[in-house]
């Protein structure tokens, strides 16, 4: 069953937005692309069309959908030379949607731009990673207003299962920022956990089963303790990607005169962790910074 046909666009197709886009374009919509990188095979032998620059994307589509790192990409797409902005120029009606992650602060600046191009903007970060992305079952945060929301919304649907329109633009950047500091911390929480016990003597892959059936259950203990136990970190959700979304906690956080003490502790490890090379590695690798201070790594025989 597909979707009344739409014209999409959609800007960055890296782990996480090719899948998305392919959802879409699954969904009977007729895409136009363009990415920095190489285009993945499954959009590649879509029915997508590929633009050679963000501007073509926003002049062939009423919506387009943003995927980006970091807050300067986003920018540059939106307003550099060729970017959407210029794609937009005369139009009327079209929408933009940036599903990166990036300042709450710059958000609300780029709404107002967009919307003085004539277009609507909703920021619609997401959470739940690249499994989340391949199975479209992502939880997704949005800013923006209503009417522009319920008019996207059955696209997100397409994306994701936990839609929440949380507020205006910004407001769903933060929530993302807020999403972001629970998940680093759950992830130190898991890491300190498993490492004491193989470094007591205990199976980390059992105490990991036993704890999912009570209190201490949680997505970071049921997917990334795994991935410590078995030493499998590739991304994922990269460090690089994580430490630039703590940046965002942290500098927010001073502006608002907010203390964010064990947030600034898991952004260390993160550091930590770069430091020996790990800047690519998936965000369940912080357990690493733990075991190089405790000279123990997990799997080895404990001599206790």
């Amino acid at each position: 069953m597909t979707d009344t046909p739409l014209k999409l666009g959609f800007i960055g197709l890296g782990i996480m937005g090719a899948p998305m886009c392919g959802h879409l374009i699954a969904a009977g919509h007729q895409l136009y692309v363009h990415t920095r990188g190489r285009v993945a095979p499954q959009i590649a032998e879509s029915s997508a069309t590929q633009c050679t620059t963000a501007r073509g994307v926003a002049e062939r589509a009423d919506i387009v959908f943003l995927m980006l790192p970091d807050t300067p990409d986003v920018e540059k797409v939106l307003f550099g030379a060729d970017g959407v902005a210029q794609g937009l120029k005369g139009s009327v009606g079209k929408v933009v949607v940036d599903m990166s992650s990036i300042s709450p602060v710059a958000t609300k600046d780029f709404a107002r731009r967009i919307e003085a191009a004539g277009a609507q903007y909703l920021d619609a970060p997401v959470s739940g990673g690249e499994l989340g992305a391949k199975n479209a079952t992502l939880s997704i945060m949005v800013g923006g207003p209503e009417a522009v929301f319920e008019r996207i919304r059955p696209l997100f649907e397409r994306l994701g299962k936990n839609i929440t329109l949380v507020g205006g633009n910004g407001d769903g950047q933060t929530a993302k920022v807020a999403n972001q500091i629970i998940v680093a911390l759950n992830i130190e929480a898991v890491a300190e956990a498993l490492l004491f016990a193989a470094r007591a003597g205990a199976d980390p892959a059992r105490v990991r089963q036993a704890l999912l059936g009570g209190f201490a259950s949680s997505k970071i203990l049921e997917v990334h303790a795994e991935r410590m136990i078995k030493r499998t970190f590739e991304p994922g959700f990269r460090i690089g990607l994580h430490q630039k979304d703590l940046n965002l906690a942290l500098s927010s956080a001073r502006a608002l005169g907010v203390p964010l003490p064990n947030t600034a502790m898991a952004q260390e490890l993160f550091n930590a962790c770069v430091a020996h090379g790990g800047q690519g590695w998936d965000h369940s690798a912080m357990v690493r910074a733990l075991e190089k201070m405790a000279n123990f790594e997990m799997g080895q025989a404990s001599p206790a």
